[in-house]
């Protein structure tokens, strides 16, 4: 059965398409509620979904076939972004619940089954009378995921993809860093519940109210004791990842499409922010599609994960369908690649990212200095020392995160006595960068198992230090400092991408520590599992930035400016 758009719906898709910046309605829209049949092996089930019409004069065909699929449910606001916009220009729009969600049968089972799923769903939809003969695929996050896993074995009819803020591997977004990534627990609880609290409902609590006692779950030692107290079976997929942390592990195969950048041929619009927990996959799904000569854009805004809701993004999605999918050649895209350069707060356009750059090294300082000297000092007078202490440990405070990222200020970070802080003079002119900047550390420690996480900030005439970019990295295996301090080791952290400029005046500032947490899983600073184990134990850090282990910063900068 159809049904007919009401008018409150019809006031409120107008009020969301002014929003965002859209052009006037072509049309007026019915849903229809479907049930797709699923075999799989010896699973047999439906999955729930809503089909989006456009009405047409009747001679009239719609634009395309749009084909979202998640597991969020597909109510608002998901539906108002990803579903009802669109229709109401004339595409058709198939919005699919994931197995084991909203209606949908079968388990659900975190990023495991999308790919056979994804393909059951195409199918099917080829066999119906309504379908148009191509399809595109759309949606953010877990959204975009789903396309990912889709073009592992990629469907012929499928001509065109839209991917905001979506990794192509949770495997790597697990341990990929060397430790588990905690938000993901977060994430696995706002999941678990949401049909109760509904998807709205569960990223404001965790918004307005804190973590709803997540908090308390992964801060626990022994962590996996922790988590499955507070999942009580209802999510052990979350168990599974949590105590396997080999991602060669044949159960995370099903989660890794890094194939499917490899065997894509359609034209694909990527999305992220500077501060999307997901840029760093999503640099590498345009780096390796631009290496292949395929048809990809990129849009880089200042925002974080929820910022593919924005009206930039949404404005560039809609261009992308139109010349891609309804074949208007006057929607045209003003350039393969628009990013956003922070501190300036400019938007530039370029045919490829990134930008040509220069290499711009910053050093270390006796001092807690940075310029771009080369130390003078021996290395027996050049170095600087703290200490992790894992009962407490370094605090997140900002950044690419899933809930509280962005641009925070940080100077409570940068006076803690368990980091590092090396901070340049006022600069005497601009320094703007566009890339991957990387920090090189020559260190030692009085255990071999220890974390890095380092972050440039920028300090204003104030002296308010505001986070730009950061990486972390967990060290397996390294040899001890000796009494001396004499064992040096070798470190160099890949950064996230970015675009900035620091302002004539401005200082750069170095932050180094041991741990973020809970972005990420603490180390103990012993030999135990760090998901079964209890003991901890403080480590000694020694930072060296002498002449002959000089530790620095390599910006990527832009030459013209």
């Amino acid at each position: 059965m159809e049904t007919q758009r009401s008018l409150a719906n019809t006031l409120f898709d107008r009020s969301t398409a002014w929003f965002l910046g859209f052009p006037p309605e072509k049309c007026s829209y019915v849903t229809q509620a479907l049930r797709i049949p699923v075999s799989t092996g010896l699973d047999k089930f439906e999955l729930a979904a809503d089909l989006y019409k456009p009405v047409l004069p009747e001679q009239q065909k719609p634009a395309g076939t749009i084909l979202v699929r998640g597991p969020y449910g597909r109510g608002l606001p998901l539906a108002a972004f990803t579903c009802r916009p669109f229709a109401a220009r004339g595409y058709q729009v198939l919005f699919v619940s994931c197995r084991g969600t909203f209606g949908s049968g079968g388990e659900f089972d975190a990023f495991r089954n999308e790919e056979t799923d994804g393909q059951a769903v195409v199918t099917w939809m080829r066999q119906q009378p309504w379908y148009t003969g191509t399809f595109a695929t759309l949606g953010m996050s877990y959204l975009g995921f789903v396309q990912w896993a889709l073009l592992r074995d990629p469907p012929p009819d499928m001509v065109a993809a839209v991917m905001q803020v979506t990794p192509h591997d949770f495997s790597h977004f697990y341990w990929g860093t060397g430790t588990f990534t905690l938000e993901m627990i977060n994430w696995g609880d706002m999941v678990v519940h949401q049909e109760q609290r509904s998807f709205l409902s569960s990223v404001l609590r965790k918004r307005l109210f804190g973590d709803d006692g997540i908090r308390s779950v992964v801060d626990s030692v022994p962590l996996l004791d922790a988590v499955e107290r507070h999942f009580k079976d209802q999510a052990p997929w979350m168990e599974h990842s949590l105590s396997h942390p080999d991602i060669s592990d044949d159960r995370y195969e099903s989660m890794q499409h890094g194939a499917a950048i490899q065997r894509a041929d359609i034209p694909i619009l990527l999305v992220s922010g500077w501060y999307d927990l997901f840029l760093t996959q999503t640099m590498e799904q345009y780096a390796q599609l631009e290496q292949r000569g395929r048809n990809v854009a990129l849009t880089v805004g200042p925002w974080a994960h929820s910022g593919a809701f924005g009206k930039m993004t949404m404005e560039h999605s809609l261009e992308w369908l139109e010349r891609h999918v309804a074949g208007r050649k006057e929607a045209e895209r003003k350039a393969a690649v628009q990013y956003y350069v922070t501190g300036v707060e400019e938007w530039r356009s370029a045919p490829k990212w990134p930008p040509q750059t220069k290499p711009h090294e910053l050093h270390l300082q006796p001092g807690h200095g940075l310029s771009a000297e080369i130390p003078t000092s021996t290395l027996k007078d050049a170095s600087s020392t703290f200490t992790f202490d894992p009962r407490n440990p370094t605090p997140t405070i900002g950044g690419n995160l899933l809930n509280n990222a962005g641009r925070y200020e940080d100077s409570a970070l940068a006076s803690r006595s368990d980091v590092l802080t090396f901070t340049s003079e006022p600069l005497t002119q601009n320094l703007e960068f566009a890339g991957d900047t990387s920090v090189t550390l020559f260190y030692s420690s009085t255990s071999p198992y220890i974390d890095f996480f380092v972050r440039i900030s920028e300090v204003n005439a104030k002296g308010q230090s505001y986070n730009l970019i950061e990486g972390f990295q967990r060290i397996k295996n390294t040899s001890q400092a000796t009494e001396t301090g004499e064992e040096v080791q070798q470190i160099e952290l890949k950064l996230y991408a970015r675009a900035h400029r620091f302002l004539k005046g401005t200082r750069v500032r170095v932050i180094v520590a041991g741990g973020s947490h809970p972005q990420y899983l603490r180390n103990s600073g012993t030999e135990e599992s760090v998901v079964t184990g209890s003991e901890m134990r403080d480590v000694n850090y020694v930072i060296y930035h002498s002449r002959e282990k000089p530790s620095r910063v390599r910006f990527p900068r832009v030459s013209s400016k």
